[in-house]
């Protein structure tokens, strides 16, 4: 599952929150796969990091509570900073387009295409096995050229849908980065160090 630890419209201290709670649950769940990271404004500061981990995080999930001084203003007199953890819907993964998939099936065509029309079976409807997805050529005037123009067509649509599934992707993390609230964190860390001082709702 993919699991998102963002910032959202916080400050410098919210994104090293999120570094430092990165590093924490890297060393607490150890198969930790970082598939995404928006740099915040220092090292080690993220406005947003997604992960990838097998195990089981429910429990991470909502608002994260970090009590420490500011390291980057002394003076500052707040000491509680918040980050949120949402999990996001793992997209099937891209499709990757290969004409050994492909099933085809001619039959007749009607329209132009001169004096094989309706005498030879001409048109083919070309189907990609993984996806289901399926399309006709007929403009060519033989089989050979619309097997061609069917996978052709194919190939546009899988990367299409590749397009697709990677722009929803950013918008619901973009709307997960907007939405974090300051309400009962499921976590408090404490001081620099990042110790947890409490644990569960």
């Amino acid at each position: 599952m993919l699991m998102q630890i963002s910032s959202g419209k916080g400050p410098l201290e919210c994104e090293l929150a999120v570094g430092k709670f990165l590093q924490a649950i890297q060393a607490e769940l150890a198969d930790i796969e970082i598939v995404s990271q928006v740099q915040g404004g220092y090292v080690d500061c993220y406005k947003s990091v997604v992960i990838k981990t097998n195990k089981q995080v429910e429990g991470l999930i909502g608002t994260i509570k970090w009590i420490a001084q500011s390291p980057f203003r002394p003076k500052h007199k707040r000491k509680n900073w918040f980050i949120g953890v949402s999990l996001i819907a793992e997209q099937q993964q891209k499709q990757l387009f290969d004409a050994e998939l492909v099933r085809f099936e001619t039959f007749r065509s009607g329209g132009k295409g001169g004096q094989n029309v309706n005498k030879v079976e001409t048109a083919v409807r070309a189907t990609h096995a993984p996806t289901g997805i399926s399309v006709v050529a007929t403009q060519g005037r033989d089989q050979h050229t619309n097997k061609k123009l069917a996978l052709i067509r194919l190939n546009e649509i899988i990367m299409e849908q590749n397009i697709a599934r990677e722009l929803l992707m950013k918008q619901t993390m973009w709307i997960q980065h907007e939405l974090l609230e300051r309400g009962k964190p499921v976590r408090v860390y404490e001081g620099l160090e990042f110790r947890l001082r409490k644990a569960g709702k």
